[in-house]
């Protein structure tokens, strides 16, 4: 659902007069204004096509329509449920909640999609009444011209909410975006059913009202999954990671980063940790200055709170050299998609212990134990002398 630049520049427009700092997205409390103001639009827009689908439905007497309007009610008060989500989530951290209020946001996104599951299932036995025991409509030209006008404005709301929660990250507007552009298909339905009544005297009410259902709890589930993902915990995108590990890297003396972890506590609330490898030959006080530069450069640009573990690496050893290009060209072999951190070497009389870490992602095509005993027997096979002890470490970052 692309956005004309017109459309953008209106929305700019009404952006720029009516939230302060609009451009400063980053900053908490300008979503919170980015919230405050779209639950604010959603509201009157909302109240506005209830009361005029109201006066259709009693026009024509057409259950699909005063389903419709009742369905428009129910986002009039997701609205609102949204607005003090984004309220609420936008109160500092206190004593009982360190890091923030955040993610009462993606649990009001939550609470607007079991409202519309809910909806949509009474829209569905209403219905299903009016399949069983059908009343004649009277279609008239003003409802048919409100329904026309609904779907133009659903559409421009799906596309505010859209633009706005991709600009500030937020769950809560995809989810509305997506519950109004459900709304524009399922106002669509109800209108061809006007039609074909005028034009042919079929009376398609109900089925148009069971349409209209179905399309509003598809939508509901749909927005329950989005916000539910942030609370039960994902991944991170890979362009954040990447841009977190260039920040790091940005040090000549950082030689390597892994065992990255992010913890989302809300839109602006971010924390990670990650491990740092710089040369095992450094002072330690020195290498512990580049590490701090690290975290903050990562805090300043990114808005995110991270803390750094310092990982030394032996890089001036060349049997150890040889032996860590040796294994990763084993472990390559195994599979492209696996990486190692972590090497280490303990020389015995007969026998080196080669000790490593094997990144192996999530639903990966080869069982923990097969990837170990397929690295172990290639190092063996390569040199006869060497044994791989390896630990399955698994991805945090998707």
């Amino acid at each position: 659902m692309p956005e004309s630049m017109k459309e953008k520049e209106m929305i700019d427009l009404l952006l720029k007069r009516f939230v302060k700092d609009y451009d400063k997205t980053k900053n908490p409390e300008v979503r919170t204004r980015y919230g405050v103001f779209a639950g604010i639009v959603g509201i009157i827009c909302n109240l506005i096509l209830f009361l005029a689908k109201i006066l259709a439905g009693v026009l024509t007497a057409s259950v699909s329509i005063m389903a419709d309007a009742v369905n428009n009610l129910s986002d009039a008060g997701s609205s609102i449920v949204t607005l003090i989500g984004f309220k609420l989530a936008g109160k500092p951290a206190d004593y009982e909640h360190p890091y923030g209020h955040g993610r009462i946001e993606y649990i009001s996104g939550f609470i607007v999609s079991g409202a519309i599951i809910i909806m949509g299932f009474e829209l569905m036995t209403t219905s299903f009444r009016k399949i069983l025991h059908p009343t004649p409509l009277e279609v008239s030209v003003p409802s048919i011209i409100i329904l026309v006008l609904s779907i133009l404005m659903k559409m421009w709301m799906a596309k505010f909410n859209k633009y706005l929660g991709n600009k500030v990250d937020s769950a809560a507007m995809k989810a509305t975006a997506t519950d109004s552009l459900s709304d524009c298909v399922a106002t669509s339905v109800v209108l061809i059913g006007v039609l074909l009544t005028l034009f042919s005297d079929i009376n398609i009410d109900g089925i148009a009202g069971v349409v209209v259902a179905v399309f509003v709890i598809l939508a509901g589930f749909g927005a329950a999954k989005d916000t539910l993902q942030p609370l039960l915990g994902q991944p991170p995108t890979k362009e954040f990671v990447q841009e977190l590990e260039n920040i790091v890297l940005q040090d000549k003396h950082i030689i390597g980063v892994h065992d990255l972890i992010v913890h989302n506590y809300g839109p602006g609330r971010v924390y990670a940790s990650l491990h740092a490898e710089v040369p095992a030959n450094m002072d330690m006080m020195e290498a512990h200055d580049y590490i701090d530069m690290a975290e903050r450069r990562v805090e300043k640009r990114m808005k995110c709170f991270i803390s750094i573990h310092m990982d030394p690496v032996v890089t001036d050893d060349e049997v150890i050299n040889h032996l860590r290009k040796m294994t990763i060209a084993v472990v390559k072999s195994v599979g492209e998609e696996l990486d190692i951190h972590d090497f280490r070497t303990v020389k015995g009389p007969y026998i080196t212990n080669l000790i490593f870490d094997v990144l192996v992602p999530y639903n990966y095509h080869l069982s923990d134990d097969e990837i170990k005993k397929q690295i172990q027997k290639k190092i063996t096979e390569k040199q006869s002398e060497c044994h791989a002890v390896i630990n399955i470490d698994k991805s945090y970052t998707g």
